[in-house]
């Protein structure tokens, strides 16, 4: 049973990276995000207790938002992401970790769609997230990118307000 978890984890690990450097090294076109989330959520929908669907289903929705964080989609985005993450919550078998990553996540994305509205009132909940995140799992890879990005992204703003 653990190696089978430990599989599980492996490979959730690999597709979240995955999902990161394909939208950091291209962005795809919107359609092709927007397809992929789609394709996620009939997946999700014939197999209701998969926690892992569910992941990927919001860490995906949240990767077009934080991409398209002004598209006409993006609020229905963030919307599928807050069900899937509520979902995770719910179910007992849910990784902790994985569901304060998701929803620091979540926190950045209305953060980029709106830094001088949100920047203040979400900042300390992104960073209470992803520590605690790492703090459940110090080898959560995706938190420590998102918190590092997230780090990133708060000095640039800090040093153009300079």
């Amino acid at each position: 049973m653990t190696f089978l978890i430990s599989k599980h984890r492996v490979f959730v690990i690999a597709l979240s990276m995955m999902a990161l450097v394909s939208i950091q090294a291209q962005q795809p076109a919107q359609s092709d995000m927007l397809n992929n989330v789609a394709k996620m959520k009939r997946i999700e929908a014939m197999q209701p207790d998969s926690i892992q669907l569910k992941y990927q289903l919001a860490l995906q929705s949240l990767s077009f938002a934080v991409t398209y964080p002004h598209a006409p989609q993006t609020e229905n985005m963030i919307a599928e992401a807050e069900q899937a993450i509520a979902k995770m919550e719910q179910m007992k078998h849910g990784d902790q970790s994985d569901i304060c990553t998701l929803r620091g996540f979540l926190y950045m994305v209305r953060i980029v769609q709106n830094p001088a509205q949100n920047g203040q009132r979400y900042y300390i909940d992104v960073m209470q997230n992803y520590e605690k995140a790492l703090k459940l799992n110090p080898n959560n890879q995706l938190a420590k990118q998102l918190q590092q990005k997230f780090l990133e992204g708060m000095k640039q703003q800090t040093d153009k307000q300079k």
